[in-house]
């Protein structure tokens, strides 16, 4: 039985190292880590039967690197309890008990992850009401467009932009009034 848990062991672990190595070399993309494979009906015709989202949770935590963990843990928590001379039977039971602990916390740890990751899209739309600075001499009346510059999201974007106002020049400060367009703005000169 030791035998068995050592070849599991290393199975496992031969698993993690590869999964680790084609991370590294740019071979594995990024994967939907706990999207919900339940199966759906069509909400038009009514044939969803009240399943809820979370009906079958735990084919949601059945990933490639949640399994070769609780095969790795399966088969060092084998060798642990061989070690402390427990029986075939209870050390079988360790090993489940371990395998099924890796599998649940690797999945809840990677689901964990998944949720901090951020698209970096710029949403255009919060530009109202943000104060920026002229980048391209902006000429007045809506006679024609200029180009400021806004800080969105923790980045510089520069956007075109129009006034009502009298012309305003590179380098005065303004405030996004209104949205145009999806990216055509119009400011208004800060006093100062």
């Amino acid at each position: 039985m030791d035998t068995f848990y050592l070849v599991v062991a290393g199975g496992g672990g031969a698993l993690i190292v590869c999964q680790f190595l084609a991370g590294v070399f740019g071979l594995i993309g990024e994967h939907e880590v706990g999207t919900d494979h339940g199966v759906q009906g069509d909400a038009h015709t009514g044939d969803n039967h009240g399943q809820s989202h979370t009906s079958n949770w735990f084919l949601g935590i059945l990933t490639f690197r949640s399994i070769s963990a609780a095969i790795t843990f399966f088969g060092l928590g084998g060798l642990t309890a061989r070690y402390y001379s427990e029986n075939e039977f209870s050390s079988f039971f360790i090993a489940m008990l371990s395998g099924c602990a890796a599998l649940y916390l690797v999945a809840m740890i990677m689901k964990t992850m998944y949720q901090l990751k951020a698209d970096g899209t710029v949403r255009f739309e919060r530009a109202l009401g943000q104060h920026g600075r002229v980048y391209l001499t902006i000429p007045g009346q809506k006679k024609g467009s200029g180009k400021v510059t806004l800080n969105l999201q923790n980045r510089s974007v520069e956007c075109l932009a129009v006034t009502a106002e009298n012309e305003l020049s590179t380098g005065s400060m303004v405030k996004v009034v209104a949205l145009l367009g999806p990216n055509l703005v119009e400011v208004a000169a800060i006093p100062g």
